[in-house]
């Protein structure tokens, strides 16, 4: 009955943990490490209780019940490191898409300036003595101005992509908040289960001792 206290406690303490989260990486970094003391306390302690449980009579009980206390805290423990490092994960996806949607909208904002402006006239040529002058100038005009629309269209595609990164990002930080809700609820419902079941375990104990107790009375 007292380890399933323990593990009901220490599932509580998990599904607090991961309800609360951290809210920045420096906070995940302190997370990760108390992370490492804990789990280093963890076996330190089961290691203490090891050794207690072969100088009692029943070696085999004791062992089992340090072995799940033991089993119950690296969960929580896993638990809380797996929040910390989904959080920076998380954080550095979302700088490195940030950066993508800053350059995007400053190459849109340029390729705009770009085409509200006036292409720039072609420099006057001087006085050619031969008479095929004129064509050279007609053709580096229409030159000029094709390079002018390639630009033009490459911007727009660039501008698009990076549009669509952006877009990207947003979807897939949705789908990870909804993920972690769907965890922080599977968990308040195991916690709530080993909470219902250790009632039981409790009423059924009770109403054992009491039918014991009935006939002693008689």
């Amino acid at each position: 009955m007292k380890a399933i206290m323990i593990a009901l406690a220490m599932l509580s303490a998990a599904a607090t943990a991961q309800a609360e989260g951290v809210k920045s990486v420096d906070e995940a970094n302190v997370a990760l490490a108390k992370v490492a003391k804990d789990r280093e306390a963890t076996h330190a302690e089961f290691a203490t209780s090891e050794r207690e449980c072969y100088t009692k009579f029943f070696v085999n009980n004791c062992l089992d019940k340090a072995k799940e206390k033991r089993r119950v805290a690296l969960a929580e423990i896993r638990a809380r490191e797996v929040d910390a490092e989904h959080f920076k994960r998380v954080d550095s996806v979302a700088k490195r898409d940030a950066d993508l949607a800053e350059r995007a909208r400053k190459d849109a904002e340029e390729a705009a300036l770009r085409a509200a402006q006036p292409p720039k006239p072609p420099k006057e040529e001087h006085a050619d003595p031969k008479p095929a002058s004129g064509p050279r100038v007609a053709e580096r005009e229409a030159q000029h101005e094709d390079k002018v629309k390639r630009q033009e269209r490459e911007d727009a595609a660039n501008a698009t992509k990076r549009a669509a990164n952006v877009e990207a990002f947003e979807r897939k930080k949705v789908e990870s908040e909804r993920r972690q809700a769907e965890v922080k609820r599977k968990m308040a419902e195991n916690a709530e289960k080993a909470k219902q079941a250790a009632e039981r375990d409790e009423a059924e104990r009770k109403k054992a001792e009491a039918q014991k107790q009935a006939p002693a009375k008689q």
